[in-house]
């Protein structure tokens, strides 16, 4: 006798399974995640991240329209700088890259996106550190947090909505908030990078971004054996004032994300890096998966384990994606 309860049932057709699914994703949920370089004079395809260009500035203008047109709900941008120092300056410069393309967004596109920019110092130093160095080679935490700050208050100047400090720095979220609000951007929100991983997947982005870094950075990013400290950084950085928390990398950590979805009162973001892009695309390439169906599953994956916002490089053909369902 077949049991009374058949759960088969709700899987019958695709209208069925569209209309009891538990998780959606939306064109809103997911931020793009794009790179400006300096002195570029053309758009250029990353090697190791099929399709995910670095733009010259009017390039960036025109693919972040495409993107805000396809329904995305935001843009997370990252400067590529012609030269570097030790301290980074050219993050904090009115004309550095990253201040200057946010301008350009900001009057391209008004309030028409949510504008993110990266409050991080690895793109722009010579020695590819998130901070600035002591004498004997460490990052220098407090120093950092300074240099922070001023960044965070150029960014905000040249028009970002949210600035996202990704350095894992104690008291980061803390310190750029006060110097947000004692520049007078109390409205600037702080998406708090709580709980980043030292992961063997940012290589593509470290080819994205030309990045100088020599080692690791496994004395201030967290070590991917441990789910409880990601709990504690984000308690920290909940009660500094952060406005949105993130985990990243998102796929190998979708229990922390989960575990800190239960305990965050704000918003919580993903951010689907490059390493998990590349082996995507690469398996794709090769016939080995469905490309589609592999990319929306995986941002799917995301949403149910707690995430509000995805970061990824797939927002605008999702988004288009989505948009056809």
């Amino acid at each position: 006798m077949f049991p009374a309860h058949r759960p088969r049932r709700l899987r019958t057709t695709p209208a069925m399974r569209r209309l009891v699914a538990e998780t959606t994703v939306r064109p809103r949920q997911l931020v793009l995640p794009m790179f400006v370089k300096e002195g570029a004079e053309a758009p250029a395809e990353i090697a190791s991240m099929p399709g995910v260009l670095q733009h010259t500035r009017e390039s960036l203008r025109k693919a972040a329209v495409e993107a805000v047109q396809a329904g995305v709900g935001g843009i997370m941008l990252f400067g590529v700088p012609s030269t570097r120092d030790a301290v980074g300056s050219g993050a904090t410069d009115p004309d550095g890259i990253l201040n200057a393309a946010l301008r350009d967004l900001r009057s391209e596109l008004g309030d028409g996106t949510v504008l993110m920019s990266d409050c991080c110092l690895d793109e722009f130093t010579d020695h590819g550190h998130c901070g600035v160095l002591t004498a004997t080679g460490e990052v220098d935490n407090d120093a950092t947090l300074e240099i922070y700050g001023e960044m965070a208050v150029a960014q905000a100047r040249a028009g970002a909505h949210v600035v996202g400090p990704s350095g894992m720095m104690d008291g980061q979220i803390g310190f750029i908030r006060a110097a947000l609000d004692e520049a007078g951007f109390t409205d600037t929100g702080i998406l708090a990078y709580s709980a980043k991983y030292a992961s063997a997947l940012y290589g593509p982005f470290r080819d994205a971004v030309e990045s100088q870094l020599k080692g690791d950075r496994k004395t201030y990013q967290q070590d991917p054996a441990n789910a409880r400290e990601a709990l504690r950084e984000v308690e920290l950085d909940l009660a500094e004032g952060a406005d949105i928390v993130m985990v990243k990398p998102a796929l190998p950590y979708l229990d922390v994300l989960a575990a800190l979805a239960q305990v965050s009162n704000v918003p919580v973001a993903a951010y689907q890096i490059s390493g998990e892009y590349a082996m995507v695309e690469a398996a794709a390439r090769n016939g080995w998966i469905d490309r589609e169906r592999t990319v929306l599953e995986t941002l799917t994956s995301i949403r149910r384990a707690g995430a509000d916002i995805v970061l990824t490089y797939w927002a605008v053909e999702a988004a288009r994606w989505l948009d056809r369902e």
